[in-house]
């Protein structure tokens, strides 16, 4: 269409959501205002490098970062959010076909983990005249459906836009879901590629900028005056602090609630480094990968205030970790959290929320008795971490790897991991120097393998300070490093610590636990093993996409390797530190998780495996409506 004037502007479907990406903005965390969608990555195919990939050429107010995976890139994008506590939001486009489907998986740990991402997948013609067109999947009962419907179920919000003016009613729903606390998800707009080049006589008024503020919802007064009364009944109460903390920028409120009432603090995998180690009131972190010393308290606890989590299965060791007649309030903006296990629901913001609750809370405090109890019970929790960390004979260990990583981070800094046994090395044994707002990123809601090097490269686009480092094994390195190339090919400098310790080691504790014989996790139980297997020289590899290598011989290098390794990533360089690690030595919270032990097995030790898992099944927490 043409002929527009002052209030209206002819453009594609492509210049139109284009020129609205440039116009959002949002608030930081400090209180200045950038763009909400600072980034897109990008790979480009036949169903989106003319349409949405001439829009992009056209302007310069989006950056515009090149991958070589899509899941990696998009995995990217989640790690810039995560970085920059959901207040900005990248975008991730594809061809439609396989490219689209690689970036299912980014969906998935954008979704489980309630973090926001754009996906633009393009889409097969709306028109069919050129059907079936390359990398078109034709279903024989459904000619509407295409690749791009397997997003759905790990989309928070899905449109596929089938004319041009239909941006005008979906574009604010975009907006609100990408932005909403109790809603943030992954939204997906599959673009028909002969659409995005379509045009339409847009109103003007869509493209002005907007600032997006964080919503900050107050909590019911009704059911405030419920969880008031049951926290002012509880003596021996415990504030489990999770990652919607984070993102409400509320951690001076929860430790001032803490330390106004004297209630001792446990942290999720999200809620980490929120609370400074040394904290009198710091129990540690709670859970299967937490803390013996936060379990501790949660087995005593006849209350627990949770505050911005969803309690996943192992923060709460499945369960298991609670009294059985433990009293549970759940503050969250989402009620579809809140609500969970019955527990009292607060639907609020958790600065909001903290804020009234110590106001109404007024002198209520607990017993000193038990308020030192926090800092009693993590110091034999420290004794234990000391030991773990101090030197030994042959390859480190993956608790002497990240002591190590902790000993040289300052203020500033930025810790990931997401699979295998370094998550519940770095949750149990990380000690934050202070409270910090974004200090650790640890992906275990989905536990995506590959997160931690692509994840890696969209922190340290989002940071500003300080050194990223990311820690994985050798499993995940295998599964996803592309995207090492794409962060030296761009300048972000980070550092990749890759820990070697031949297999899926920590699958083959899971498995050898409970039982079974070690059975293709370590590279030594494959059955298909050649006689002679090849070794992956992750130096190589990663000095050929363009990182330094710094390769870690005598474990007494270590540290040095890693000093070095730091200065290349404030030069802008991807440091990659290679160390050969232990298989079989970990952390050990002391804390349970129910996983799938067969009934009935030829193996003998699964039987009594699984007699042992229904027996502490009895210690379950089924439900808590108790309030």
């Amino acid at each position: 269409m043409s002929g527009s004037g002052p209030s209206s502007r002819t453009l594609t479907t492509a210049q139109a959501l284009v020129r609205w990406l440039g116009a959002q903005r949002t608030v930081l965390l400090d209180g200045t205002v950038a763009p909400l969608f600072p980034a897109v990555f990008a790979i480009f195919g036949h169903g989106n490098v003319l349409g949405l990939g001439t829009a992009l050429s056209e302007q310069e107010e989006l950056p515009v970062w090149r991958g070589h995976n899509e899941q990696g890139m998009a995995l990217a994008a989640v790690g810039y959010a995560k970085a920059t506590h959901r207040r900005q939001v990248c975008v991730a486009t594809s061809s439609i076909g396989p490219g689209a489907l690689n970036m299912v998986t980014a969906a998935g740990v954008a979704h489980a983990n309630r973090l926001p991402l754009l996906l633009l997948p393009g889409d097969t013609f709306v028109n069919r005249a050129p059907d079936p067109v390359l990398q078109q999947v034709e279903h024989f009962a459904d000619a509407t459906a295409t690749v791009n419907d397997a997003f759905r179920v790990v989309s928070r919000y899905f449109d596929r836009i089938v004319r041009p003016e239909q941006l005008i009613a979906t574009l604010p729903q975009v907006a609100r879901v990408l932005t909403d606390p109790a809603e943030c998800g992954p939204v997906t707009l599959a673009l028909p590629q002969d659409v995005q080049a379509e045009s339409f006589e847009f109103p003007a008024a869509l493209f002005e900028p907007v600032v997006h503020h964080l919503v900050r919802p107050r909590p019911d007064r009704h059911a405030l005056g419920r969880v008031v009364d049951a926290v002012g009944s509880a003596n021996r109460p415990l504030l489990v602090l999770g990652g919607g903390v984070r993102y409400s920028g509320a951690t001076h409120s929860a430790l001032a609630f803490a330390e106004r009432h004297g209630v001792p603090i446990a942290e999720t995998t999200a809620g980490r480094t929120l609370v400074p180690h040394d904290h009198p009131l710091h129990a540690g972190p709670l859970g299967i990968t937490g803390s013996s010393s936060a379990n501790r308290l949660a087995a005593e606890a006849d209350l627990v205030l949770a505050v911005g989590t969803r309690l996943q299965d192992f923060t709460t060791a499945s369960w298991s970790v609670f009294a059985p007649d433990v009293r549970l309030v759940s503050v969250n903006t989402a009620r579809f959290d809140a609500v969970k296990h019955g527990a009292l629901a607060l639907v609020a913001d958790a600065d909001e929320a903290l804020g009234e609750l110590a106001g109404l809370l007024d002198s209520w405090r607990v017993s000193a008795s038990w308020s030192d109890r926090a800092a009693a019970e993590r110091s034999r929790w420290d004794a234990y971490i000391d030991g773990l960390r101090e030197p030994t004979a042959g390859p480190p260990t993956y608790a002497q790897v990240v002591g190590v990583v902790n000993e040289e981070s300052t203020a500033g800094d930025y810790v990931m991991t997401a699979s295998g046994g370094l998550p519940g090395e770095l949750i149990g044994g990380w000690r934050a120097v202070r409270a910090t707002e974004s200090g650790m990123d640890v992906e275990y809601g989905f536990s995506c393998m590959g997160y931690e090097i692509a994840g890696a490269w969209g922190a340290a686009m989002a940071r500003r300070g300080g050194v990223v480092t990311t820690l994985l094994g050798d499993g995940s390195y295998l599964m996803l490093n592309s995207e090492l190339f794409s962060a030296a090919f761009a300048g972000h400098g980070f550092v990749a610590v890759v820990c070697d310790n031949d297999g899926y080691a920590v699958i083959d504790r899971l498995q050898r636990g409970n039982g079974a014989p070690g059975f293709n996790n370590l590279y030594a139980d494959v059955r298909s093993l050649q006689a002679q297997p090849p070794r992956v020289d992750f130096a190589s590899h990663a000095a050929s996409l363009g990182c330094a290598v710094l390769s870690v011989v005598d474990p007494a290098d270590l540290r040095a390797a890693y000093r070095q390794a730091r200065e290349h990533a404030r030069a802008g360089r991807v440091a990659v530190v290679v160390v050969r690690t232990h298989p079989s030595a970990w952390t050990d919270a002391g804390a349970w998780w129910e996983v799938g032990v067969p009934e009935h097995s030829a193996y003998a030790e699964v039987t009594d495996a699984r007699e042992a898992m229904d027996k502490a099944k009895t210690d379950q927490v089924r439900y808590l409506g108790r309030l």
